[in-house]
């Protein structure tokens, strides 16, 4: 099993590479994972820099104490895939995050399609997008990446749009699509944008305007998914299939 992943907002380390973790991370890493001396943690800033660590010692109950020697950068991956996913109702949206981030997504955009019944206005809006970032942080800590998933502020179809028409390749998910995604040409670098639509479906205007904006309607498989569990499938097959996952 790869190391722990903690996160951090700098890598400044004393004299000799002593670190200290402490805040909410020290305290996870000493009193619930409860490492000891001589175990190898990763300090990340979630953003690509990354150091691999040994652990020294603890102190109190939320000071790990570190030996960091020194510190690396991971390039952003290609293509960059990016998943449009439309608002599902209760704590599916924060599923669907956890899942698409397990599975290697580089960016998340909040949809708010004509048929979401879920809607993020005001203070609820701002509270729904904090419990999305902060899902895709734990979930990239929990799968070892050190390049979490971006999670962009709520888009409305003429930004979704906008988002497709800049692609290399662009897709709706949507039971018209004449081919599956499994067969689909994909670019071996640039930018890979895939909608996902809500419960009801994408509304036929919105299709007709993604369409126009350079999108083609893709098909997964016969079954029909949940809009919390599309996207997670898609990315496998577009990760798969663009030599990501090789």
């Amino acid at each position: 099993m790869t190391a722990p992943v903690f996160v951090v907002e700098h890598f400044d380390a004393g004299g000799g590479g002593r670190y200290v973790l402490d805040g909410p991370e020290g305290r996870h890493a000493v009193s619930v994972k409860r490492l000891r001396a001589g175990e190898d943690v990763v300090l990340t800033d979630g953003a690509g820099r990354w150091a691999h660590c040994v652990v020294l010692g603890t102190e109190g109950k939320d000071r790990l104490i570190l030996q960091l020697d020194s510190v690396s950068e991971e390039p952003a991956e290609e293509p960059r895939v990016t998943v449009v996913q439309a608002l599902p109702k209760g704590d599916r949206g924060e599923l669907a995050v956890e899942t698409m981030t397990e599975v290697g997504v580089d960016a998340i955009v909040p949809w708010a399609a004509a048929r979401c019944i879920t809607q993020w206005k005001g203070d609820r809006g701002v509270k729904a997008l904090g419990k999305w970032r902060a899902t895709a942080r734990e979930a990239g800590k929990q799968s070892r990446r050190v390049r979490f998933p971006e999670v962009a502020e709520a888009a409305t179809t003429k930004q979704v749009a906008a988002l497709l028409a800049g692609a290399d390749f662009a897709a709706v998910l949507h039971e018209s699509g004449d081919a599956p995604l499994a067969t689909a040409d994909l670019p071996a670098t640039g930018e890979i944008v895939l909608v996902v639509g809500p419960e009801g479906g994408v509304a036929p205007e919105e299709l007709a305007l993604f369409e126009e904006a350079g999108a083609r309607a893709y098909r997964l498989g016969r079954s029909v998914l949940r809009t919390s569990t599309a996207g997670t499938a898609a990315a496998a097959v577009l990760l798969a299939r663009t030599g990501r996952w090789s």
